[in-house]
Order: C-alpha cells, then structure tokens, then sequence
C-alpha cells in the first residue's frame, strides 16, 4: 500500500527484513504524468507498487527515474512498459553490461560458488525473481551528468559516492530521495575501511530539505535526520 508522505510525494515502504533487499519505491504524483523513483527489485515487486498507483488513484507514471544502477532499484523496470527511463550518464555502460549476463538460477548458484561474498545480494536475486521467462535489464532512455529538471518540476543531481558512481538524488516537494547514495560499497565490494559517507549526509543535512529518504530506512523528518547524524 501506498503511504503519503508529504505534497505530491507518496512511498510504497521498503521491506524491513534486510535479507529481501527490497527499497521503497516512491511516486511524485502529477497529472502530467507521475514520476517514479526506482523500479523496484524485480516484475513482481513492481506489479505491486502499479496495483498500489491504481489503487490510491493516482496518475499513471510517464518517467521512472533510477537512482543508480544496482539490481533491487532497477530490475523492476521490465514490467513498467511505456515509461521513459532516466538515470546518470554513467549507468548506461553498466546496465549494459549487466544486460549481457545470462541471468538465471544456475548462472546466480554457479557465481556465488564462484565468489561466497555475492550469497547475501544473489539469493535475495533469486527469491524475487522465480520466473526469468520475460525478464530483461531496461536501459535508460534518458540520462543527464551533473542535473535535470523533469516537466513535472523534479529535480534529479548526481551525488556519486562510493556505493555507485551514477547515484543521484530526486527532489521535490520538500523530500529528498537519496536511493542508496550515502552507504558503503556493495557487500561483495566492500573493506573494513568501508562505512557511511558521513560527508556527503553532511553536505544534503545543509540543504535543509524537510523529509530524506533513503531506499531501506523509514522517512526521516529534517529534525530527526539532524539528530541521528549527531
């Protein structure tokens, strides 16, 4: 279900089990046409979050807006058909890349054999997608380097940061929608050096924005984002 968080902004919640890996996804909604942050980990997921559009009336989505390139914001998208795909200019060559991998349960049980590390993100790959049948990496459409404004009045900015080089923030209506962008490397990438970009929550905390979202943690009000960060 949908939960309204603020102005046009509306969240389909994250799974609080970490092992799912499965991020909120969230809706701008806007009689232009809505726009969508992220595409959720998988069909299924995103067939979830359309029942839940429909369902609280709100406008279909005419872009999705991918926060970075990693597998549980971006392989939903198959199942969004007709949207316009934008991202950072450099999550093109890596989604293409992904796209070439020849994804199926075997190829998932083989690599983590392979590399123990990837176990934690290639099971929750497997668990979300049952059926590879119709599955496919969509490209973005359209990408943009340092910021875009969206028709709708959505602001998108690449952050970068050590979790993906393409990872961007979206804003609007007072919420900004971080994805992943502040945390450490992958799991499979990272070292013990390896923790939270407290400099870049630094640098989004001065912007003052009311709400921040970021993809596995409920909403934060301006306050108790401020707080956490001491």
């Amino acid at each position: 279900m949908l939960e309204h968080l603020t102005g046009r902004v509306w969240l389909y919640p994250h799974d609080p089990d970490p092992d799912a890996i499965r991020p909120s996804v969230a809706v701008i909604a806007d009689d232009r046409g809505s726009v969508l942050v992220d595409a959720g980990n998988s069909p299924e997921h995103a067939r979830a979050i359309r029942t839940a559009i429909a369902a609280a009336g709100l406008p279909a989505p005419k872009w999705l807006v991918y926060t970075h390139h990693h597998w549980d914001h971006t392989w939903g998208a198959c199942a969004w058909p007709d949207l316009t795909v934008v991202a950072h200019s450099a999550a093109t060559d890596i989604l293409t890349t992904e796209a070439q991998r020849p994804w199926s349960h075997r190829y998932l049980h083989d690599q983590v054999e392979a590399n123990p590390k990837l176990g934690p993100s290639f099971r929750a790959r497997a668990l979300a997608v049952p059926d590879w049948t119709d599955f496919r990496i969509v490209l973005p459409d359209q990408t943009f380097d340092d910021q875009l404004t969206l028709p709708t009045g959505v602001v998108l900015r690449h952050v970068g940061g050590k979790h993906a080089p393409d990872s961007l923030i979206a804003v609007s209506d007072g919420v900004a929608l971080l994805g992943d962008a502040f945390y450490p490397p992958p799991y499979h990438l990272r070292t013990a050096d390896d923790g939270i970009d407290y400099a870049m929550v630094k640098q989004l905390l001065s912007e003052r924005h009311a709400y921040y979202v970021d993809a596995h943690s409920p909403p934060r009000r301006l306050s108790e984002a401020l707080a956490e960060s001491g």
